[in-house]
């Protein structure tokens, strides 16, 4: 009975054996390799959408679904022929798109389906970004399964080169939209090269030491990728280290960055004229505003529409605000009060960005001039605090996002913040006076990993205007109130009575809140003096250093800056009867740094924003407080690459036993075994003699080499202590054993003679 029992039991383990057999691939070295390779590969794309499904704030989903993909891919790579696997992918591939698109909003989603998904891919081949895809989280999960599925199961089938095909086509395309960093492309392409090699090794019958040569490969073409760039992807440098100098800037991130807006370290400003403004008024000279919030910078998503000559107002009641721009150097943007309801006499065709506003499809040239009608919004404080919080779903859904990876201490410092707040107005107040008051303006500041607004609130001091806006806008949506950044430019420097002059240093970022009822609202947390006055002082030393040729115009030359009540926000502060417009304060001292010496407050001054001359957008600044940057995943694994390369090049060169003989021979650790440690100082002299060309012969005895190797000294004379060492080991291994006092002689011995005699190279 019981040898009965144990054959079934027998015959159960086998059957189980075999069935996962089936669905486990072999584990052959090289083809573990192959294997790994293509996961790496599938791991760069994959990290991609992950990023993306982080940002638009839930990956949990999207975790389920690759994953799912996966295990689906191995169970049906052992099962099904790949004809039903092709079919299969196909279905994945349908279903994706039938589910995006049906949650498309209405106006996108009236478009033929063909037509909508063919449009969508020509964009982002040419360069638009994932994010700025309006539904991007369905948008991620419809494109996971389909390529994940067929690029696994591929591998698993072990074609290998079909498989880095449709790997590196999904890398490939977020490359070419810019949302695969220089780091994880280099990743890719490294991947991609050892799937293949280590693929074509497998299917050859190549053995682990052969692939070792397919490691140093990989490892090499990291190394050259150090001093040469070769991935096509953003920056020059292809591990992306994110480190900057001290000339990054500002104002081409904010109002000419286009689809994004980067947060940079240190910034410079610049005091060059870039628009001169006739307005029945002075405000904010708005360029666009961003929606989504990526952690580190900004997404404007959607897509630019036609201008067909009228923009819709504001919800709410509003006044109207005449103005008339003239160019004075190159813009890309088209500044203009919100909210514009019309533009004239462009010198270039026109385009209608998302979330309001007007841009130029073009360049704008110094000596062109324009015209724009706005219609500002007029809600007092009390219909701002009565609005309520009924907003429209696609506003809430859009304008409170933020990523699955904001912490938790985000919500939870604002909530104590804003205790008393009884309504979303008085909670912007709040905010916004609690960072005028707590925070330092300065353009010296080192660009923090990870996500800007935690930072901002709990580890940095100081900042300027992109960091105080973002933490403000990411306060409020913590709190389920819509609100975004808007960039543009402040007032600038008034020269007459409806007329004013804008410079690269007044570029500014801001924040737009929107109340139900009555539209989107400004408010400004940025402190005002310390800002004016180091933009002041900017414009001073320019023109002390170089005239004032580009700095200023016919008008501003040689004139005192007459100060401009700077208006934050749109709305009546308590005591203020004067919409749009800060009383001005008792004036401060600024500080070396361009912080105040007293508490932060608003003040009136030129308008001066946060900017600088124009620059690459993108640019990082100083990572992590100014020390060496702290290596992304990306840059881990392409380090682990080469020390893997490294590895198998040493191994396959024999330099490793070498090494170890090497340690050995000058160090030998002590045991608890005297004969142990006998035998290991008689190996040393057998190792001795080796470096010598004067090993020990076959049959020949410890005493007859001991002879023979301690004749061959620095001398030439016989060596005793050779002797005396093979005595030590015939005791140790053939008479009685030795005491803990001879192995010390003998150790002691090997010593002296590894010492007297260095190892012959």
């Amino acid at each position: 009975m019981s040898t009965g029992t144990s054959t079934s039991r027998s015959a159960n383990v086998d059957d189980a054996a075999s069935g996962l057999a089936r669905v486990v691939p072999e584990l052959d070295p090289v083809r573990l390799l192959a294997l790994a390779s293509v996961a790496a590969l599938l791991g760069t794309f994959l990290s991609v959408l992950y990023r993306v499904s982080d940002v638009a704030g839930d990956v949990t989903l999207f975790l389920a679904v690759a994953a799912g993909t996966l295990v689906a891919a191995t169970v049906v790579a052992r099962l099904v022929p790949e004809g039903i696997a092709v079919a299969l992918a196909a279905v994945l591939l349908v279903v994706g798109a039938y589910a995006y698109v049906t949650q498309l909003p209405r106006d996108v989603a009236a478009m033929p389906t063909l037509l909508l998904l063919v449009s969508d891919g020509i964009e982002l081949l040419t360069g638009l970004s994932v994010l700025r895809i309006v539904n991007v989280g369905l948008w991620a999960l419809a494109a996971t399964p389909a390529p994940t599925f067929v690029a696994w199961y591929l591998a698993l089938r072990r074609r290998y080169v079909a498989a880095v095909v449709v790997g590196g086509a999904m890398l490939t395309l977020f490359i070419l939209t810019g949302d695969a960093s220089g780091a994880l492309a280099l990743l890719g392409v490294v991947a991609a090269a050892g799937a293949v090699g280590f693929g074509d090794l497998e299917l050859r019958g190549g053995d682990l030491a052969t692939a070792e040569t397919v490691a140093v490969v990989l490892a090499a073409m990291v190394t050259a990728a150090l001093l040469v760039s070769v991935v096509p992807a953003a920056g020059s440098d292809p591990l992306d280290l994110g480190t900057g100098g001290d000339d990054q800037t500002v104002e081409s991130s904010l109002t000419t960055a286009g689809d994004s807006v980067s947060i940079l370290g240190s910034i410079r400003l610049s005091p060059e004229v870039r628009f001169t403004v006739t307005s029945s008024e002075p405000t904010y000279w708005r360029v666009g505003s961003y929606d989504r919030y990526t952690g580190g910078g900004w997404v404007r998503t959607g897509a630019d529409r036609s201008y067909d000559g009228r923009l819709s107002g504001p919800i709410g009641q509003s006044r109207t605000v005449r103005q008339r721009y003239t160019v004075e150097s190159e813009l890309q943007v088209l500044p203009a009060a919100w909210k514009p309801t019309r533009v004239a006499d462009a010198p270039v065709s026109l385009v209608e960005l998302p979330g309001g506003g007007v841009g130029p499809d073009g360049t704008l040239s110094p000596g062109d001039t324009y015209t724009v009608e706005s219609e500002r919004p007029v809600a007092s404080a009390r219909e701002l605090r009565e609005s309520g919080t009924n907003y429209p779903g696609p506003i809430e859904e859009r304008y409170t996002q933020l990523p699955s990876t904001t912490p938790d201490r985000v919500g939870e410092r604002t909530a104590r913040i804003t205790a008393n707040a009884e309504n979303p107005y008085d909670t912007a107040r709040v905010i916004e006076r609690w960072l005028e008051n707590n925070r330092e303006y300065s353009l010296s500041v080192d660009r923090p990993r990870g996500d800007i607004a935690d930072a901002f609130l709990f580890e940095m001091e100081q900042g300027y205007c992109t960091y105080y806006a973002t933490t403000m806008v990411t306060m409020l949506r913590s709190q389920g109130i819509p609100a975004r950044l808007a960039v543009g430019y402040t007032p600038g420097q008034q020269v007459a009575q409806d007329r004013w002059v804008a410079r690269g240093l007044d570029s500014h970022a801001w924040v737009e809140v929107y109340f139900p009822d009555q539209g989107w609202v400004r408010f400004d947390p940025t402190p005002a003096a310390p800002r004016e006055a180091a933009e002041r002082q900017r414009v001073q030393q320019a023109r002390q250093a170089n005239g004032t040729g580009g700095v200023d115009t016919n008008e501003s030359r040689n004139r005192t800056f007459t100060p401009t009540p700077t208006p934050t926000p749109d709305t009546p502060t308590p005591g203020n009867p004067n919409p749009g417009v800060t009383p001005t304060p008792t004036p401060t001292t600024p500080t070396t740094n361009g912080t105040t010496n007293g508490t932060n407050t608003t003040s009136s001054g030129p308008g001066f924003g946060d900017g600088a001359d124009i620059a690459s957008p993108g640019g990082g600044g100083d990572e992590g407080g100014g020390g060496i940057p702290q290596p992304t995943r990306e840059q881990t694994a392409l380090g682990l690459v080469v020390l893997a390369g490294v590895a198998a090049g040493v191994h396959r060169s024999g330099a490793h036993s070498r090494l170890y003989r090497e340690i050995r021979l000058r160090y030998q650790p002590r045991t608890d075994d005297p004969a142990r440690d006998v035998a290991q100082a008689f190996d040393r002299l057998e190792h001795l003699g080796r470096k010598a060309d004067a090993a020990r012969r076959p049959g020949e005895t410890a005493r007859e080499f001991a002879a023979r190797v301690g004749a061959v000294g620095v001398s030439g004379t016989p060596d005793e202590r050779a002797r005396r060492l093979a005595t030590l080991h015939e005791r140790a291994r053939y008479g009685g054993g030795v005491t803990v006092e001879e192995a010390d002689e003998a150790v002691a011995l090997a010593d002296e003679l590894v010492s007297d005699r260095p190892p012959i190279s």
